[in-house]
């Protein structure tokens, strides 16, 4: 059964459609047919026909689902209604309406279009029955405005009161009786934004009229509502002065004069800090308080302002639009908007889009400048702060400049990669916008003379440590820098493999220097500017021979000397050239790369905070695309990653583990200890390969290696004891220096040692070129004997001999077999270059003598101990069937990189026996070596 309260609905709805239709017949049509009205009071009246219409629609769907309810109570429920179902769409054609309508109220539509108009003037009395209770005395304008007004606001009326009445008739438990308590409140909460939005459109109408054109023209629109007006509540604005304040739904306004100063309410901030007597309000270039006489006055501004802030953000009014409390809410600290600044300032003319927080761009975002430039990265408290790209346009040319760095306060600093559009490319340390730090820096390919630094800088100079290559002239210079040019001892190594060594002074050598040639002449004197010989000096030539003298040079002449020529000397041993080394003083390892050291010990002295690691060492990323990764993985994981790390680091401190978890940092491009280890790399790179594969830098490239092996065990244990720091434990105690160098050689060295083995063993190859030379040639010599032969060149005792090891066919004999004795130990030794660590080398060469006893032991049928005049022929014997090329620069490598722990034990034994055997090769000062014809069969 249908109750009357339903009948009621449905004849109220009757009437209201009734009423629509005829508003529209006496009031809409005739204002769009014949009012003479300007663009913007035709589009507010045109939208509100078409609401107007909406309303009408949903108002006789209402009554359909009415009608159908009252006819066939059995098959339509109360549920059906569509006050009930669809309550929600419902209001919101209403609020359409609503919207609508006042937008003609604040453009002043109905006055404007009656305004003088005869037809309307005779439209008084049909209209008397659409105001309810209402005077038709006034303008015809005033009476259309209550016209539309009125009948809207009666029906709403009697919705809330039916649908409460409704309410009453329905049991606790009923299913519908949910619905109808939505609805009840959706139209209880329209009522009331009905009512305040047609206040505050007759206010904001009011408003116009108070304000001279100029201030009318530049705030009024059909849109905008008038929340708040300084002449209602006063306020004081300082440090801005300001006649009258307008808070509006969408702007603040500060009138002063003829100037109208307006803030977008979506980038307005209200202090949370609270004062009774004043509310201090944030904007992208503003900052300025609201001052009141009590507490009172402070509270309904702060309120108004802090909603109308709210809702421009949800960009819809709420219910209700005002509450009926006071307690003042926040407004978002965060928000992402789009502002143009317009002051003065680095950021003038730019457009920012991202991320805000208090009135300043806080998180990530972009920077657009109108002359092209532009910035995207990350931003803090207004400015740039952490990773970001910033692409500046050169005027000249259609190119840009592109810096992919990490920002501190507004400048660069930390690790960037700035790429000129002239083709110059700098990858390293910033510091306030200017290269400081390590770095390196390289020309464009198609400048006059094209160049590469590695090394420091300061303020954006050349400065301390540093290497720089000339390819045009084909020279690299290795050694110290001062306000960009060559200052303090200094190393220039050409493509011709000369060496000079010496004091630059303003980007020239000065007073006495050293020139090393690569046949090994010795020249020891002064230079010109180009390092040409000139004045005195004294030249050692390979052959021991020395000129003394003065030393000159002509454009015709050449190279001219006077002086004394020494021939008396004898000709130098070659291994005393081993001894001529340069740098090793001028430059101690230590202090060389404390560019690339330094930044890592801060980070650890921070206590290894995760967003600062690829702003510390980057020198791992090659290209753009990479950059952009390896940030956005730092955005996503690094704090996570570096408690990982850590906590790996904390985990595995028993020695197998702590070898395998550093194995593993040093092999990864993303752990601390791996990008410092590829920085490393960079670093010797650009000193030992290419033009700097010198044999006289061999001393420095060695200290180089395990100075960086040091350094990185330093490194893990900062991080050890962060990690201790981190979980509340006792930190370690300070290693002494036996302790550190035991760990190094055994942990560490071993591990990077692959990653410079390349460049260090090449300078070892060129250091000891000659002696492994004559090596070669006594091995090719020892290479014709047969095994017998050869043993018994050897002085290998004959019961010693493996001949029984010796497999034959029927056509073979024992003189002629080579190669077939000591097999197994000859193998071993081969092993020993097939891996680059010293100590695997040394266990291969114990093996070596393990085989070689292990032999002679079965051939004796007992176990047997060599002594060392019957190991050293069979050692002999087993390096000449090895033919290991380059045995000397092997041997010196194990001896310069071994663990020191190894000295004076069996390893040095077998090392130093091996070393005699080289030796003895390459003098060939065991016997006469016979000819191959020698042991032709007869």
């Amino acid at each position: 059964m249908c109750s009357p309260k339903e009948v009621e609905l449905l004849h109220l709805e009757e009437v209201f459609l009734a009423t629509l239709a005829r508003i529209n017949n006496l009031v809409l049509q005739p204002l769009l047919t014949d009012a003479p009205l300007d663009p913007q009071g035709r589009e507010c009246l045109q939208q509100l026909h078409r609401s107007s219409q909406q309303l009408r629609e949903v108002t006789e769907e209402s009554l359909h689902s009415l009608q159908d309810r009252l006819r066939r109570p059995d098959a339509f429920g109360l549920e059906s209604l569509l006050l009930l179902r669809g309550a929600d769409h419902v209001l919101q054609v209403h609020m359409e309406y609503i919207e609508s309508y006042t937008r003609c109220v604040v453009v002043q539509a109905f006055e404007k279009a009656t305004k003088q108009s005869e037809f309307w003037q005779g439209q008084r009395k049909a209209l008397r029955p659409l105001l309810w209770g209402v005077s038709s005395e006034g303008s015809v304008g005033t009476a259309l405005v209550q016209a539309l007004r009125q009948p809207l606001i009666r029906h709403v009326q009697q919705y809330v009161f039916l649908l409460l009445s409704l309410v009453d008739t329905i049991e606790e438990c009923h299913p519908t009786r949910e619905l109808v308590v939505h609805a009840t409140t959706v139209f209880e909460d329209l009522q009331s934004f009905m009512k305040q939005a047609l206040d505050q459109a007759m206010a904001t109408q009011a408003l116009w009229h108070t304000l001279s054109s100029r201030h009318r023209d530049a705030l009024c629109s059909p849109a905008r509502r008038l929340l708040q007006d300084s002449q209602d509540v006063p306020v004081t604005v300082t440090p801005l002065r300001a006649e009258r304040v307008l808070l509006f739904d969408d702007v603040l306004v500060l009138l002063q004069g003829h100037n109208v100063h307006t803030f977008d309410l979506k980038l307005v901030w209200v202090d949370c800090e609270q004062d009774r007597c004043s509310v201090h309000l944030l904007t992208p270039e503003e900052e300025f308080c609201f001052c009141f006489k009590n507490p009172q006055e402070q509270v309904t501004w702060r309120w108004k302002v802090t909603q109308a802030v709210c809702q421009a953000l949800r960009g819809k009014k709420d219910f209700p639009v005002l509450g009926a409390g006071l307690e003042p809410s926040e407004t978002p600290p965060c928000r992402s908007m789009t502002y143009t600044f317009l002051a003065e300032g680095r950021f003038c003319q730019a457009t920012y889009e991202g991320e805000w927080c208090q009135g300043r761009p806080h998180g990530k975002g972009t920077l657009k400048w109108p002359d092209g430039q532009s910035h995207v990265g990350s931003f803090c408290q207004g400015l740039e702060d952490g990773f970001g790209i910033r692409l500046v346009p050169q005027a000249s040319e259609d190119t840009f400049d592109c810096y992919k760095c990490h920002w501190r306060e507004g400048s660069m600093c930390g690790y960037g990669i700035c790429e000129y559009g002239t083709g110059e490319v700098y990858k390293g340390y910033l510091q306030k916008g200017l290269w400081h730090g390590f770095g390196v820096f390289e020309s464009a390919p198609q400048a006059p003379h094209p160049c590469k630094y590695t090394g420091h800088w300061e303020r954006g100079q050349r400065s301390g440590y540093g290497i720089q290559e000339d390819s045009d002239r084909g020279e690299r210079y290795i050694g110290m820098w001062q306000a960009d040019q060559r200052h303090g001892p200094g190393i220039m190594v050409t493509q011709a493999g000369d060496c000079y060594q010496g004091t630059f002074q303003a980007d020239r050598m000065v007073g006495p220097g050293i020139l090393l040639s690569e046949d090994d002449s010795l020249y020891e004197g002064s230079f010109t500017r180009d390092l040409t010989l000139l004045g005195k000096g004294k030249v050692t030539f390979p052959n021991g021979f020395t000129l003394e003298g003065s030393f000159g040079s002509g454009a015709r002449r050449g190279l001219y000397t006077q002086g004394m020529l020494d021939t008396a000397a004898l000709p130098p041993d070659p291994s005393s050239t081993c001894k001529r080394q340069l740098g090793l003083g001028a430059f101690p390892a230590e202090s060389r790369w404390q560019g690339v050291y330094g930044p890592f010990r801060d980070f650890v002295r921070a206590g290894c905070p995760g967003n600062l690691q690829e702003a510390l060492l980057g020198f791992h990323v090659q290209s753009l695309r990479e950059l952009r990764k390896s940030q956005e993985h730092l955005c996503c994981e690094s704090v996570g990653r570096m408690e990982n790390i850590l906590e790996e680091v904390l985990q595995n401190r028993e020695p197998e583990a702590l070898q395998q978890c550093l194995r593993k940092a040093l092999s990864s491009s993303l752990h601390p200890l791996g990008k410092l280890l590829r920085t490393m790399m960079l670093t010797f790179q650009a000193t030992y390969a290419g033009i700097g594969a010198n044999k006289h830098l061999q001393g420095l490239a060695q200290e180089e290696v395990k100075q960086h092996a040091q350094e990185l065990w330093a490194a893990y244990r900062g991080l050890l004891q962060v990690a201790l720091q981190r979980k509340g434990q006792a930190l370690e105690e300070e290693e002494d220096t036996e302790i550190r160098d035991l760990q190094v050689h055994r942990l560490v060295l071993p591990l990077i040692l692959p990653s410079f083995y390349s460049e260090l063993f090449t300078l070892y190859l060129l250091l000891h070129e000659k002696e492994d030379s004559l090596y070669s040639q006594g091995i090719a010599n020892l290479s014709l004997f047969p095994d017998t032969k050869l043993l018994e060149f050897l002085d290998v005792q004959k019961h010693l001999w493996p001949c029984k090891d010796l497999t034959l066919t029927s056509d073979q004999r024992h003189s002629l077999v080579r190669g077939k004795c000591f097999l197994s130990a000859t193998e071993c030794l081969q092993k020993m270059i097939t891996t680059v660590d010293p100590r695997e080398k040394l266990e291969e060469l114990e093996r070596t003598y393990r085989e070689i006893e292990a032999t002679v032991s079965r051939v004796l049928g007992q176990e047997h101990k060599l002594p060392m005049d019957d190991l050293l022929p069979l050692l002999i014997y087993v390096a000449s069937r090895a033919r290991i090329q380059h045995l000397g620069a092997e041997i010196h490598l194990i001896r310069d990189m071994m663990d020191p722990i190894y000295m004076g034990g069996l390893y040095d034994f077998l090392l130093t026996a091996l070393e005699s055997c080289y030796k003895h090769i390459q003098r060939g000062d065991m016997h006469q070596l016979p000819s191959s014809r020698d042991f032709r069969e007869p």
